[in-house]
């Protein structure tokens, strides 16, 4: 196989890991997906790279796996960080326009944005990356990009992106340690917006819900910017150990169950004993193990409930009755629990429904546990493989939706960088 342009993209999950590659087809904007795998892991906790070493082996494994398929090596790769030790929190800068005549330049916004970041934080806690919501010229709100405008004073309101470094240098170590350079790292749920969300929803508003195995991601999009986003410590692998403890069975066969017969909903017309009752058959000298749907709906309803219930208190706290979404759209492995739509609609008050990954992929299996990985490609392919997407997040696509994620952390990295790309 001769030599092909690909990229690549590892997300690092709770439960798994996945690996997504594809071809870059310079004739068209479709990309023909080349490898998606997915493999469970050990050695990460609530999304947090916990054990540098293992995790490193799984990815080499996985990488090894992957560069048999395609023919060619991988040297460098995109990868996301998630874990509730991450946060948004809100700050404003000020200056005066540095220029005689009042034209405000590129510089300007560069210091207002500076400004905008003397937030003090905890011990070993730092900014990765810095969100505008908008820029104020002269008591003038709501504006995307000063650029060239006349003003004397400059104003920003900011979401800084923050996070815990140690669990950051885990996570780079575990990547770099495996041969592969780092591009990029996104943030989870900023990933799958750019897979699952469409500019038409985030200029509405809309809140993205990525259910994963060990944490709950969100995002809130209202006129193309990001307004805010939170990890919640809880995710579908808490539904599994709440069946593996009410049916006092193994965890791996209540994960079993969840999948096979798990429901958020009770089914009305289920009226027979044989539609009432779930039979395992285990092993020959074990008795089968019999229990009601009723009683698994209650244990899977009840935590489901739990983390919407969590979801909007959060958006309660942190969203003004303005910037409230319109919409809920789901994703992650959590996502597929059935009625896991209902529960959401009801318990948020806020139409939800399963989302769909981009069209963009030809070849791609639909599956929805994937957005993270398939958004960490989209958001490089619109931004050309740079780290300094433009500051602002007006509606026009998705380099201007996805306001420079993590443009400080490799701004500091990019030197460690180079040298494990070729």
């Amino acid at each position: 196989m001769s030599k092909i342009n690909i990229t690549t993209s590892i997300d690092i999950g709770t439960n798994s890991i996945k690996i997504f590659c594809v071809a870059n087809k310079p004739s068209s904007s479709g990309l023909e997906v080349l490898a998606q795998i997915q493999e469970n892991v050990l050695g990460v906790r609530k999304g947090v790279v916990a054990d540098v070493e293992s995790v490193s082996q799984k990815i080499t494994s996985m990488l090894a796996q992957v560069e048999d398929r395609i023919g060619q090596k991988i040297n460098n790769v995109y990868v996301n960080i998630n874990g509730s030790h991450i946060f948004v929190t809100p700050s404003r800068g000020t200056v005066v326009v540095s220029r005689a005549d009042q034209k405000i330049s590129r510089e300007d916004i560069d210091r207002v944005v500076q400004s905008a970041q003397a937030i003090p934080l905890r011990p070993n806690n730092e900014i990765l990356d810095v969100f505008t919501k908008e820029f104020i010229v002269d008591g003038v709100k709501g504006i995307k990009d000063p650029t060239d405008m006349q003003g004397v004073k400059i104003e920003v309101e900011i979401l800084a992106l923050c996070g815990f470094s140690p669990y950051l240098k885990n996570l780079t170590s575990a990547v770099l340690n495996s041969g592969v350079g780092i591009l990029e790292i996104t943030f989870s749920p900023l990933a799958s917006a750019e897979s699952i969300l469409t500019p038409q929803q985030k200029e509405l508003g809309v809140c993205l819900i990525d259910i994963g195995a060990g944490t709950t991601s969100v995002a809130v999009y209202k006129e193309g910017n990001l307004i805010h986003t939170a990890v919640l410590p809880i995710g579908s692998w808490n539904i599994t150990r709440d069946i593996a403890t009410g049916l006092k069975i193994e965890i791996d066969l209540a994960e079993k169950i969840k999948k096979e017969y798990g429901n958020c909903v009770l089914a009305k017309n289920n009226n027979s004993k044989k539609e009432k009752e779930i039979r395992i058959e285990l092993l020959e000298e074990t008795a089968p193990l019999i229990f009601s749907r009723k009683m698994l709906v209650g244990i899977i309803e009840s935590r489901a409930s739990e983390i919407f219930g969590l979801v909007a208190r959060g958006l309660k706290d942190a969203v003004s009755a303005q910037e409230f979404p319109v919409s809920i759209i789901l994703t992650g492995g959590g996502s597929k629990l059935r009625g896991i739509a209902e529960i959401a609609t009801k318990r948020l008050k806020l139409h939800a429904k399963i989302g769909r990954l981009n069209e963009k992929y030809t070849g791609l299996d639909q599956d929805i546990c994937f957005s993270t990985a398939c958004g960490l490609i989209l958001a490089s392919k619109e931004m050309g493989g740079g780290l300094n997407p433009p500051i602002g997040g007006g509606g026009g696509g998705f380099i201007n939706n996805l306001v420079g994620i993590f443009r400080k952390i490799f701004s500091k990295l990019k030197k460690l960088f180079k040298i494990f790309i070729p």
